[in-house]
C-alpha cells in the first residue's frame, strides 16, 4: 500500500506548530460581549432571590442573566445519538443549585474586566440544604438531589430518583451463585476508580453570532459539533435548521468536549443580545466547573477450576454521576461491556449494580468510558487470583482470554473476528523480561523492583448505533476534496482518514483536501467518541473513495466509447486493459465542467456497524519501590497492541502514548478531592498532579497488527483503550514489590506506609 500503513506527517501539523490561528479563541471577532459565570458557593441549595439591580447598572454590562429569564425546557449536554440514554435533568439555569460551582447567573459585558465587576455585584440569597456528598450513601438519602417533576427519560434506564438512582443496570448469563459453588477457589476484590480530570490544554470555550441570514453560529472547541446543534436547538428552543456549528482545531479534549459545557451559554447571549458573544473557562472553571471521569466502586467475585480456567465472573458496581446524569447509564453499561468476554471460559457471568446523584461536579465522559473503571477492578482480582492459585499472572491470562474465532457468554456472541492479545501477551513478557524479573528483585535494604501485568479490551464504535457519513469529490483542477464531519482533537484523525482516501484514489494525501466539522457543509458524523473514527468513518471514507473511483471510470468510459469493464484505473489515468487509449483524471474534471448535462463527479457513503471490534493490549509495569519512604517510581511500561492493521504508525504510537501516561496519572497522581462542605480542593495544577516526562520513566510501544475483516484495510480503533492497563499493572508491580495491594486510586506513599505489613 502507498499511503496506508506509512507514517505520514499530520495534515495540520505546520499550521499549529507555527501558531497559526486555528483555534477556537484565535477566530472569535474581537467586538464579541464577553460572558462570566457567577457560580454556586453551595454544594445544594435553592435559590430564593437574586438582586442584579447594581450589576446591570454598571456600564459596559449588556445582559445579566438568572433561572428568571431561560427557557424552561429540560436537556442533556451529553453529546449522545438520539434518543439520548442520558436523563434530560437540567436547565440552562435553576433555582436549584446542585454542586459548588453549578451556574446561577450569566453575565455578558464589553470585556472581562467589567463582567468580573458586575458579577461582584450580584446578590443572591440561598437556602442552604444537605448535600449528598458521598455516593456510597448517596441512595436513599434523605437529600433529593432532583425532586423536580419535569426530568425526562428517553427510556426506561433504570431510574429512581427519589432515592438518588439515576440508573441500574443488570446483565447475567448462567446461574452465578450455582457455578461459584463447583469452583476449587474462589476470590473477592473490591476496588474504587477515583474522579479524575481530562487536563487538556485548550480549556472550554465557544462563541457565537448570527450570520448575515439571521441564523446562529456557534463555533466551538468541541468533540460533537452535530450533537451540539441538537442540544442548543432543544435548550434554545429554536429549530435547528437555524443552528450552524463549527469545529476548528482542538486543544485535547479526552472526552471531556463530547459534553457540550458551554456552548449554549454564548448562545443564549446573542440570542437575548443579538450580538457575538465568547466564553472562555479559565483553568479553575475547566477543573471544578465541567465534568470528569465517573467515581465508582466495583465488587469482583471470580471462581476457578483446580486447572485455572475462570468459571465465573460476577461484577457489582456504583457508580457517582454527581450532580447531574450526563453520560450515567451507558459509562457505567461499558463497564461490562467491555470486561465480561474478556474471559471467555466462563459458565456463567453477571454485571450488575446501579449509578448514583450526588452533590458534586457531573462525571462525563473520559477516555476508556467505563472500561477503565472495570478493567481496574477485573484485573485487580485475575491477578489476586492467580495468587491464590499459585499460578503465573501471564498464563493464567493466556489460557482464559478470548481468542480470534471464539465466542462470549455475552456481547461477543457470533466468533470474534480479530485478535493477536496471545501474541500481545507473549511479546510484553519477552520486552519487559517477566521471567527473570518475576515477581520482585531486592536491590538494597530499602529499594525492591517488581514487575505486574494487566490485559484489557475496548471496542470500535457503537454497535447498531452510531453511523458516519462522508463524501469526495472530483475538484475542477483533478485533485480530490474529502468532506467528513468527525472531529480530529490533535490525534491525526484528518491525516489517518486522508490516507485511506488517498489509498483507494491511487494518489497522495496531498492531493486530497479535508474539510471537517461543520454542520452546514459537512456530512453527518455523531462526533470523535466511542473509539469510532478510523472504524466507521474511516469504512464511510473507503465506501465513498470507491463510488467515486467507480464513477470517474464510468465517465472515462463514456469519453473513451468503451465499456467499465475494459477500463482500469491507475491514479492519474484511466487506460483501456489492453494499453491502447487512456484519459487523464485531470482531463476528465475540465470536461466535466463545460457542454451540456455533464456533473460534478462525487462519492457518498454511510456506515453504522453491527459490531464494535475490539482492540486488545497486554500490559506490563515495572517499579521500584522505596519502602521506608513509600515512593513508588515506573521505571519501565511496556504495552503490545493489537488495533488491528495500523494506519499511521507513527500517530498510533503517539495516540498510545498519550493514553498510557493518562493510565499512568491516574495508578499514581491525579485524585479529585473535595472538602467536607463539598467544595473541589484539587481546583488547580498546583493542586492536582498530572505526571510529568520525569514521572513517568520508559514507555515502550510496540503493535502486534490483526486483521479486522470488518475494518476499513482490516483496522480497529486505539483511541481509548490505551488507557486501560497502567493502573492495575502499576498495582500489581507495587504489589509484588511491597505485599500491598491497593486497590482505591491512586497508590500513594501514606497508603503502602500505613497498610504494610
Amino acid at each position: 500500500m502507498n499511503s496506508v500503513g506509512k507514517s505520514i506527517p499530520k495534515v495540520d501539523g505546520l499550521a499549529i506548530t507555527t501558531g497559526k490561528p486555528v483555534y477556537t479563541e484565535d477566530l472569535a471577532p474581537e467586538n464579541a460581549l464577553v460572558i462570566k459565570i457567577l457560580r454556586s458557593p453551595h454544594a445544594f441549595a435553592r435559590i430564593k432571590a437574586i438582586d442584579k439591580t447594581k450589576a446591570e447598572m454598571l456600564d459596559g454590562v449588556e445582559c445579566i442573566l438568572t433561572h428568571e429569564d431561560v427557557p424552561k425546557t429540560r436537556f442533556s449536554v451529553a453529546g449522545q445519538t438520539y434518543p439520548e440514554p442520558s436523563p434530560y435533568d437540567r436547565l440552562i439555569l435553576e433555582d436549584i443549585v446542585r454542586y459548588v460551582g453549578d451556574e446561577v447567573a450569566i453575565i455578558a459585558a464589553v470585556d472581562e474586566e467589567t463582567a468580573l465587576r458586575a458579577m461582584k455585584l450580584i446578590k443572591v440569597e440561598y437556602e442552604v440544604l444537605e448535600a449528598v456528598l458521598d455516593f456510597e450513601q448517596a441512595a436513599g438519602h434523605k437529600s433529593v438531589v432532583h425532586p423536580e417533576d419535569d426530568l425526562h427519560c428517553n427510556f426506561d434506564i433504570g431510574m429512581d430518583k427519589g432515592k438518588n438512582i439515576v440508573a441500574s443496570h443488570n446483565i447475567e448469563v448462567g446461574d452465578v451463585e450455582e457455578e461459584l459453588k463447583k469452583c476449587a477457589v474462589v476470590v473477592e476484590e473490591t476496588s474504587y476508580v477515583q474522579a479524575v480530570c481530562h487536563a487538556m490544554m485548550e480549556t472550554y470555550r465557544a462563541f457565537s453570532h448570527f450570520d448575515h441570514m439571521g441564523r446562529l453560529v456557534v463555533v466551538s472547541s468541541t468533540q460533537i459539533p452535530f450533537h451540539v446543534r441538537r442540544i442548543l436547538a432543544r435548550a434554545l428552543n429554536m429549530q435547528p435548521s437555524k443552528i450552524r456549528v463549527i469545529k476548528p482545531r482542538i486543544g485535547g479534549g479526552f472526552g471531556g468536549k463530547q459534553t457540550a459545557v458551554v456552548e449554549v451559554f454564548a448562545a443564549l447571549v446573542t440570542q437575548k443580545t443579538g450580538k457575538p458573544a465568547i466564553i472562555v473557562y479559565d483553568r479553575k472553571e475547566t477543573f471544578s466547573c465541567t465534568n470528569s471521569r465517573h467515581a465508582m466502586r466495583i465488587k469482583v467475585r471470580l471462581g476457578a477450576d483446580k486447572d485455572g480456567y475462570i468459571r465465573v465472573v460476577d461484577m457489582e458496581g456504583l457508580s457517582d454521576t454527581g450532580a447531574y446524569g450526563e453520560h450515567a447509564p451507558t459509562t457505567f453499561s461499558v463497564v461490562g461491556q467491555k470486561t465480561l468476554p474478556l474471559y471467555n471460559k466462563a459458565k456463567a457471568v453477571r454485571f450488575h449494580g446501579k449509578v448514583v446523584y450526588t452533590n458534586k461536579m457531573p462525571g462525563g465522559a473520559f477516555r476508556g468510558y467505563g472500561a477503565t473503571q472495570g478493567t481496574f477492578a477485573l484485573e485487580n482480582a485475575v491477578n489476586k487470583l492467580s495468587d491464590e492459585l499459585s499460578m503465573d499472572p501471564a498464563q493464567l491470562r493466556l489460557q482464559n482470554v478470548i481468542d480470534a474465532g471464539e465466542k462470549s457468554l455475552v456481547y461477543i456472541t457470533e466468533g470474534l473476528g480479530s485478535s493477536t492479545l496471545h501474541q500481545c501477551i507473549k511479546v510484553g513478557k519477552e520486552m519487559i523480561g517477566w521471567d527473570e524479573k518475576y515477581p520482585r528483585q531486592k536491590l538494597a535494604s530499602n529499594k525492591v523492583r517488581a514487575v505486574g501485568m494487566a490485559v484489557t479490551m475496548q471496542g470500535s464504535g457503537i454497535a447498531d448505533i452510531d453511523t458516519a457519513s462522508a463524501e469526495i469529490r472530483l475538484n475542477d483542477d483533478g485533485n480530490y476534496t474529502l468532506l467528513i464531519g468527525s472531529t480530529d482533537m490533535g490525534t491525526g484523525s484528518d491525516t489517518i482518514l486522508c490516507q485511506m482516501a488517498a489509498e483507494i484514489m491511487e494518489t497522495s494525501t496531498e492531493n486530497i483536501i479535508v474539510h471537517a466539522a461543520d454542520t452546514d457543509i459537512s456530512p453527518f458524523d455523531p462526533g470523535s467518541y466511542a473509539s469510532s473514527t478510523t472504524y466507521v468513518t474511516g469504512t464511510a471514507v473507503v465506501k465513498a473513495a470507491e463510488e467515486l473511483k467507480q464513477r470517474i471510470v464510468e465517465t472515462a468510459a463514456g469519453f473513451l466509447q468503451l465499456p467499465p469493464d475494459k477500463l482500469e484505473f491507475t491514479g492519474d489515468n484511466v487506460r483501456s486493459t489492453d494499453g491502447g487509449r487512456e484519459i487523464s483524471v485531470k482531463e476528465i474534471a475540465e470536461r466535466l465542467t463545460i457542454g451540456v448535462g455533464n456533473r460534478q463527479l462525487t462519492g457518498q457513503a454511510s456506515f453504522g456497524s453491527p459490531i464494535s471490534p475490539p482492540p486488545f493490549i497486554a500490559g506490563f509495569a515495572e517499579v521500584e519501590v522505596d519502602k521506608e519512604t513509600g515512593k513508588v517510581d515506573l521505571i519501565d511500561y511496556v504495552a503490545v497492541v493489537d488495533c488491528g492493521t495500523v494506519i499511521n504508525p507513527n500517530l498510533a504510537r503517539i495516540q498510545a502514548e498519550g493514553g498510557l501516561v493518562q493510565g499512568i496519572g491516574m495508578a499514581l497522581y491525579e485524585d479529585v478531592r473535595y472538602d467536607a462542605k463539598g467544595k473541589m480542593k484539587t481546583n488547580c495544577f498546583l493542586q492536582y498532579k498530572i505526571p510529568s516526562r520525569k514521572d513517568i520513566g520508559d514507555i515502550r510501544v510496540v503493535f502486534e497488527e490483526s486483521h479486522e475483516p470488518t475494518g476499513p484495510f482490516g483496522a480497529k480503533s486505539i483511541g481509548e483503550v490505551v488507557t486501560n492497563t497502567p493502573a492495575p499493572a502499576i498495582v500489581h508491580a507495587v504489589y509484588n514489590a511491597t505485599g500491598v495491594r491497593v486497590t482505591d486510586l491512586p497508590v500513594t506513599p501514606e497508603k503502602l506506609l500505613t497498610r504494610s505489613r
